[in-house]
């Protein structure tokens, strides 16, 4: 029988991302007809460990000292080594950018087939398709991975949760990995810290554009968002000209968002835009354009000046609170 390894960092914890790897390695490893076995590279993390359990047939822990914080060379060789003992058809990781940068290393070592940014998977003849956006979203290339295994790191919140979880709980295993001297390491980290959640867990977003016409275009957004119980975003153009923050930006050169609702107000939708929020579930444009490109990506649209349709949104939100 074939194996499915997940590989999570557990100082990430079991964050939206991290379920989402979790429900893909699942529903890959059942169409396959193989074990799901999940890693977790760091610190011990009973929480993680045993959320895995409940969907995985199995989980190691690789949690010695050299591991405590991320380092390259150190978790790629413990990764190599791991997944060596288990010879996966594949191998999958999030899209945290310590998953980035060792996906391709690690196909390499193992002989297998890299690519990122997977929307999804399916197998097709005995063999894993990986399906990803191309041309800023454009179009969705299919590529079919012929070298064993499969390394792919999936784009958040592209895949949803584990629909169940086993009825029975897999053991939780510590092991030890052999550790080289290391060719390079991270010396310095700096953090910074913007008080808010991330963008890529909210299930609701309001983003602005540069049709908002300057920064107190985002104060009545930021209040729709809250009544929402939503988040801020906005395109390149907005977060370019100093609006708002650049942690707000989604697009192709920003963040890959994924959630319930969108609400784009005033933006017309490039294919940069669209790469970054294409994977939302249902997407709300409001511009005064009614040929922006936004309307062809959209599930209702309004043709209107935002100034005109948010002030009466907001009051609809308010008489919907008093009649609750």
């Amino acid at each position: 029988m074939s194996n499915v390894i997940i590989t999570l960092f557990s100082a990430a914890g079991y964050d939206r991302a991290a379920q989402g790897v979790a429900g893909a390695g699942r529903r890959l490893a059942d169409q396959l007809g193989a074990k799901l076995h999940a890693i977790v590279i760091g610190e011990h993390n009973p929480m993680l460990n045993t959320s895995l359990a409940a969907v995985a047939d199995a989980v190691v822990s690789a949690d010695q000292a050299e591991l405590a914080e991320y380092q390259p060379e150190a978790c790629l060789a413990a990764l190599t080594e791991l997944c060596k003992r288990i010879s996966p058809a594949a191998v999958l990781l999030s899209n945290d950018t310590y998953s980035q940068e060792l996906a391709p290393r690690l196909a390499h070592r193992l002989g297998g087939s890299a690519v990122g940014d997977g929307v999804s998977l399916a197998v097709e003849g005995g063999a894993i398709r990986v399906q990803r956006a191309v041309y800023g979203g454009k179009a969705m290339a299919t590529i079919q991975l012929k070298r064993s295994p499969a390394v792919v790191w999936l784009r958040a919140r592209a895949f949803e949760v584990p629909a169940s979880v086993s009825s029975s709980v897999a053991t939780v295993a510590a092991t030890s990995v052999t550790i080289p001297a290391a060719t390079t390491k991270i010396v310095e980290r700096k953090s910074e810290s913007t008080g808010e959640a991330r963008l890529e867990d909210a299930r609701i977003i309001v983003s602005g554009g540069r049709g908002l016409g300057g920064p107190e275009g985002f104060e009545g957004l930021k209040e729709l968002a809250t009544m929402l119980g939503g988040m801020n975003a906005a395109s390149r153009a907005a977060c370019d000209s100093g609006w708002c923050p650049p942690t707000w930006q989604v697009g192709q050169t920003g963040k890959k968002v994924a959630p319930g609702l969108y609400l784009a107000v005033a933006i017309r939708g490039a294919s940069q835009h669209l790469a970054g929020m294409s994977d939302s579930k249902i997407v709300a444009a409001i511009n005064i354009d009614a040929d922006a490109p936004i309307f062809k990506h959209c599930s209702f649209g309004i043709v209107e000046d935002y100034k005109k349709v948010i002030p009466l949104l907001k009051e609809k939100l308010k008489d919907a609170e008093r009649g609750a």
